[in-house]
């Protein structure tokens, strides 16, 4: 399987080929790896403090929130409805509607269109509903020529990998590294000045975008009340896919749909403050229709291929308010666990907290199990969350489903079930953590545990635990009450109580 690229071919990397069983053994490679921990810094100097600043300045921020979580609630209570209408609309307007139930269904329906066309190069727009269905290698091994044209992806694809980050694909990679993979991959001089290299990347993009036949896109939105599909993006790239070329095919799952054209203003404030900082990105696109007679530009088709993959059971299920999800990485630019590791060490499309919960519910527990434990529990998703998505909670669900399927080992079932007894007995509680405490005194060093035994190891791998008091809390507690003297209204604790 390869890629060719302006010249070169390259392997394509997938996630689907680093899958999700071996993710701590991933995260040991990631915390490892100095370059990416390097790359991962711009999380924190960057992302995080413009998405503050941004949410600030609205001055409402909460309040919009709110409001567009109640739109994609009441999206969600009547999704069915919605995409009907879209469907609708959309057809009145020249849109020709496909409706894909999973994965091979979509790239059946894509590779399709391509051969009715007689495509030969294809361009794209960034993604993560492709990258869901794997569509590029299936493209490829049929034969077309297909060319990631948002210039994160771009590097990635001459990198033969696959993104890392949900709106930043390439952020796994220092400037030193791309530098070097432009010069060695497309022959130009090798350059750090990011203007230049944004430069190398345009002109050989330019040629490409010229010579396709067809276009794919996703879409960030698409409006049931108009039949409108609605991109949101910072380059050129997007428009130049979607109207370039004579034949365009959006992609995109069910739940991206909005009931109207005034609820777009909501989600837009929401997903653009919340991914990149900006008030606005700077190309919002709404596409309605195929180009018209009187119109100077645009696609002579446009294909919208609307796909369920799992998203029906999602629908279904406990966790159904994960397809509130915009897809604006903001929970993955505060999460700890993402700051360490990276996007890769997930081993599928979707990572940090929300791949947690996603990959699991497309994938199945039995290839994720470690997803939803690889958090803190923070709470710093939610926070941070355009949608107030309680990922917390979805992943705490998750975890309820692996300990009721018996997943955990045997040790650690034992000792969850004795924590628990214990711990619905006071006085045996009470009893119990005097013996901790004297048991932890060979351990102990300034107050702290720092290397326990096993099967308690792998909590001090990467972290310290403040030892156990030797009084407790409820002892001193008990101890503080027997030294006061209730003072009762009327009364001083000197003279008793007082005479009228």
């Amino acid at each position: 399987m390869s890629t060719h690229i302006a010249g070169h071919t390259a392997p394509r990397g997938g996630a689907e080929h680093l899958g999700t069983e071996g993710f701590q053994e991933h995260a040991r490679q990631a915390l490892q790896d100095a370059p990416l921990q390097q790359a991962l810094q711009l999380l924190v100097t960057n992302f995080v403090p413009r998405r503050v600043a941004a949410m600030a300045a609205l001055g409402n921020a909460e309040e919009l929130r709110t409001e567009a979580r109640a739109i994609k609630e009441r999206t969600m209570a009547r999704l069915d409805e919605y995409l009907e209408h879209f469907a609708t609309q959309a057809q009145r307007v020249g849109v020709q509607v496909h409706w894909a139930h999973d994965a091979a269904e979509a790239r059946q329906i894509i590779t399709g269109i391509a051969q009715h066309i007689g495509a030969h190069v294809i361009v794209k727009g960034k993604s993560m509903a492709t990258e869901e269905i794997h569509l590029n290698p299936h493209l490829e091994q049929h034969g077309y020529e297909v060319v990631e044209t948002d210039l994160g992806e771009y590097i990635i694809q001459l990198a033969g990998e696959t993104p890392s980050h949900i709106i930043a694909p390439a952020i796994h990679k220092t400037r030193q590294q791309i530098a070097t993979l432009l010069h060695e991959q497309l022959g130009t001089p090798y350059t750090e000045v990011i203007p230049e290299m944004t430069q190398i990347a345009r002109r050989a993009l330019r040629e490409q975008f010229l010579r396709a036949d067809m276009g794919i896109t996703g879409a960030n939105f698409a409006i049931a009340e108009t039949g409108a599909i609605v991109l949101v993006t910072n380059e050129g790239n997007g428009r130049l896919s979607s109207t370039m070329p004579r034949v365009h095919v959006a992609v995109m799952g069910m739940e991206k749909i909005i009931p109207r054209l005034a609820d777009l203003a909501v989600m837009l404030k929401v997903l653009t403050n919340s991914a990149t900082g900006q008030k606005i990105s700077s190309y919002v696109t709404m596409l309605t229709g195929p180009r018209r007679a009187h119109d100077l530009d645009g696609p002579e088709e446009l294909h919208v291929v609307i796909m369920d993959n799992g998203r029906s059971a999602i629908l279904r299920s406990a966790n159904r308010e994960a397809l509130y999800c915009l897809r604006c990485g903001a929970c993955l630019n505060v999460c700890p666990i993402y700051q360490n590791i990276g996007g890769h060490a997930y081993g599928w499309v979707y990572p940090g907290p929300i791949g947690a919960v996603l990959t699991p519910m497309f994938t199945g527990l039995d290839t994720a199990q470690h997803l939803p434990r690889a958090s803190t529990l923070c709470g710093a998703c939610r926070e941070a969350c355009p949608v107030k998505i309680n990922i917390p909670h979805l992943l705490l669900n998750l975890r309820q489903q692996l300990v009721e399927r018996h997943d955990a080992s045997w040790a650690e079932r034992v000792l969850f079930t004795l924590w628990s007894w214990i711990m619905r007995h006071p006085r045996l509680y009470e009893a119990v953590i005097p013996l901790a405490a004297l048991a932890q005194k060979p351990l102990v060093k300034q107050g702290w545990l720092s290397r326990l035994p096993a099967p308690f190891a792998g909590w001090t791998q990467s972290r310290d635990f403040k030892a156990v008091a030797a009084r407790s809390f409820r002892q001193r507690w008990q101890e503080t009450l027997q030294h006061e003297r209730p003072v009762m209204y009327g009364t001083t604790p000197e003279k008793g109580l007082a005479h009228e």
